[in-house]
């Protein structure tokens, strides 16, 4: 028989919890900390003196304090400039980094264009590291980054971070993780993510999913990606591969889809298909502004534009609908480009709910948009290079920051 939990794992287990509710809910106070974990308060006190100690969280009067009579309690606030993750979005047509500080602070980030066609691992590496050397130089130097974290338009293999197939993006079988790993410099690994994915995770735990435990998340960029949520988890499958929602078939015999497929929903809903519905030519301008304009054109009355978002919403709701059935959701998210087509085609994706799901299924899922906009991704990417202080904070800070030594240095 396997033994109870040694008082050593219970107490990084709670240092965990305890981190983990300051980072994700904000400053609280040891009264409603106790309340939350079910500790007395002696044992948050020490919790919360450890975490102090290791500089990843401080006490301080509240800044509201009001009218109220008597002394208030102190607050408990994650150390957001002394301790940071480096997060990274790899988008089609975009990239993005941020240095992001305990707490979900953004303090500083850079973002850029990228042409779309071929992709160059070697440009993008090199481009995402010389974001990284500014974020770090404007650090304070006695801040120290706790992880790195990346999303990638892909399917991402979870033991490695292999990307092992990007559809809009012209990639197979890529080592992101390591290169960007060994090209920053920092001593630490990389983790990588599929971006919808990271999207879910990130509006369930910071945007409009908050309290959601069963929540679908569906990315627009070119294409359509789809992260979901089950019992409070982020689903994964067996290799990590599972939300590979734009893959859905939708429309049997459609569409050729980049993966190969045809009528799928990445296919039948995607930037290109919209922007071609709605008289676009091919060598228009593409890109998230491309597909706001074409919504923009509905809401003045342009008939094309209307008609390309009718249709694209039409098939949108196929999707929803079977995701509706199958997962039984209580909300379903959409973020990206996603966005804007779920505003301009809510009737058609409602009308397709309402005729082809269970009634029992659809009863109470709700339909809303991502809180995080645009930088959903990006957030999720900082909640995967979170995780690993978030679950043993103590035996993370004693291995990055030695009492005494100089924090990390800056990417080479």
């Amino acid at each position: 028989m396997k033994g109870g939990p040694s008082q050593e794992e219970i107490r990084r287990h709670n240092l965990g919890t305890l981190l983990r509710h300051i980072h994700l809910r904000g400053p609280a106070s040891r009264a409603v900390l106790a309340e939350g974990m079910g500790l007395n308060r002696s044992t948050i006190l020490a919790l919360v003196a450890d975490l102090t100690a290791a500089g990843l969280v401080r006490e301080e009067l509240p800044r509201d304090t009001g009218r109220r009579a008597g002394r208030p309690s102190l607050v408990v606030r994650p150390e957001s400039t002394q301790v940071y993750a480096l997060a990274f979005d790899v988008g089609v047509d975009r990239l993005a980094a941020a240095r992001v500080g305990l707490g979900g602070v953004v303090l500083d980030r850079r973002e850029a264009a990228r042409p779309r066609g071929a992709f160059d691992p070697d440009e993008v590496v090199g481009a995402l590291v010389g974001f990284a050397r500014r974020l770090v130089r404007k650090a304070g130097r006695d801040s120290v980054c706790v992880g790195v974290g990346a999303a990638f338009p892909g399917t991402v293999r979870q033991s490695d971070g292999m990307v092992r197939f990007g559809p809009n993006i012209g990639v197979r079988d890529l080592e992101l993780a390591p290169v960007l790993a060994r090209r920053l410099g920092l001593g630490l690994p990389v983790a990588v993510g599929n971006d919808a994915n990271l999207g879910a995770l990130a509006e369930h735990e910071r945007g409009v999913g908050v309290g959601c435990a069963n929540l679908i998340y569906l990315h627009g960029d070119v294409g359509i990606g789809g992260g979901l949520i089950v019992g409070g988890r982020l689903l994964g499958g067996a290799e990590g591969y599972a939300g590979e929602i734009g893959h859905m078939v939708v429309n049997p015999g459609g569409r050729r889809c980049d993966c190969g497929s045809r009528g799928c929903l990445d296919a039948e809903v995607g930037e290109p298909t919209l922007l071609e519905y709605a008289g676009l030519p091919a060598d228009a301008q593409a890109g998230r502004d491309a597909v706001r304009a074409v919504v923009d054109a509905a809401d003045l009355g342009d008939a094309a534009a209307r008609g390309a978002l009718h249709r694209v919403g039409d098939w949108l709701g196929h999707g929803v609908a079977n995701l509706v059935n199958i997962f039984n959701p209580e909300m379903i998210v959409f973020g990206g480009t996603l966005r804007d087509i779920y505003l301009g085609s809510a009737a058609q994706v409602r009308s397709r709910l309402a005729v082809q799901t269970l009634a029992a299924s659809r009863e109470r899922v709700k339909l809303r948009t991502a809180d995080l906009g645009d930088d959903a991704t990006l957030f999720g990417a900082a909640e995967l290079a979170f995780a690993e202080v978030l679950a043993d904070p103590l035996e993370v800070l004693t291995r990055l920051r030695v009492p005494g030594e100089a924090p990390l240095p800056a990417p080479t």
